[in-house]
């Protein structure tokens, strides 16, 4: 691994590129949450919204923490979405895009895993959603957060489709866990990889095999709290059947999450928290200057 990002002065600390503080399962403990994450050395979340409903939710969550949001509409609420969903995204990208703490299009994208967003007519929605919203964050210049399942090539083809002539993406393929050579290519557009509590299973050989083999410019860290618990927090079908509660991730779970992300890698961990917190900058520019890093992050730039 090269020390292109060894001579970074101050201590960027860990960035969650995708985590849901405004679920359910956190309730009126956001805050609660957030402030043991920043205790534990995340210096900022990112919030994406997954639906026109929660665009307020995570605006107001990102302002009160200094965090960062994402504006969109996720590929599982789709069936849900009202006849003006798509409007009402580019309502409110138009009223706030001048908002520093406003810093993608997201979560967007595909899901082919479960069953019936696979079948017409909610598999053409989902695809006119998700072309819609990539058409939105080039008209704004905005990065694009991911969700992809069963669905690499597929938003992959959407991705390129929507670039005019030579151009890049900015952005996360959140939660990534297709090939090599899907990561390759999507890689090549300009995005970034997201990787988090699922690399943590040792079962997990092939995504482990995959955050080893990619490069480390190319990863980003991430919790999808309170979703993708980590291996310390998941608790087997037994035991759930018997009672006991599935855990519930959380932001603060990020460093040691990174912890385990940096040791698969053979990487000190101060030195992946830094590269990842760089690479999460260049994916989300605006981000820098929620650290207070932008002059660090531009002089290290590749």
């Amino acid at each position: 691994m090269g020390n292109w990002f060894m001579s970074v002065e101050c201590d960027l600390g860990w960035v969650d590129t995708h985590c849901h503080l405004d679920a359910a399962e956190f309730g009126q403990h956001a805050a609660r949450e957030r402030q043991r994450a920043a205790q534990a050395g995340v210096r900022c979340c990112v919030l994406p919204a997954v639906s026109v409903q929660t665009f307020d939710a995570v605006r107001r969550l990102a302002h009160a923490h200094g965090d960062g949001y994402c504006l969109g509409v996720h590929p599982l609420y789709v069936a849900d979405a009202a006849d003006d969903a798509l409007a009402c995204l580019e309502r409110a990208l138009q009223q706030h895009i001048d908002d520093p703490h406003l810093l993608a299009v997201g979560e967007i994208g595909l899901d082919f895993f479960v069953p019936e967003l696979c079948r017409e007519p909610l598999r053409a929605k989902q695809i006119a959603f998700f072309k819609a919203q990539l058409a939105l964050a080039r008209r704004f210049d905005l990065p694009v957060v991911l969700h992809s399942r069963r669905a690499e090539d597929a938003v992959h083809a959407h991705l390129r489709a929507a670039l005019p002539g030579a151009g890049r993406w900015r952005g996360i393929a959140h939660a990534f866990s297709g090939s090599q050579q899907q990561a390759a290519s999507i890689v090549a557009l300009g995005m970034k990889l997201g990787f988090g509590g699922a690399a943590t299973f040792e079962r997990a050989t092939r995504l482990r095999s995959l955050l080893r083999a990619v490069d480390v410019h190319s990863i980003v860290v991430e919790t999808d709290a309170p979703d993708i618990a980590p291996q310390w927090l998941y608790v087997q079908a037994h035991a759930r059947e018997s009672g006991q509660a599935q855990g519930v991730n959380s932001p603060s779970e990020l460093p040691r999450i990174g912890a385990v992300l940096a040791s698969l890698r053979d990487t000190p961990v101060d030195e992946f928290a830094r590269a990842t917190c760089i690479n999460a900058c260049e994916a989300l520019p605006r981000l820098a200057a929620l650290l207070g890093t932008a002059g660090a992050v531009a002089q290290h730039a590749h």
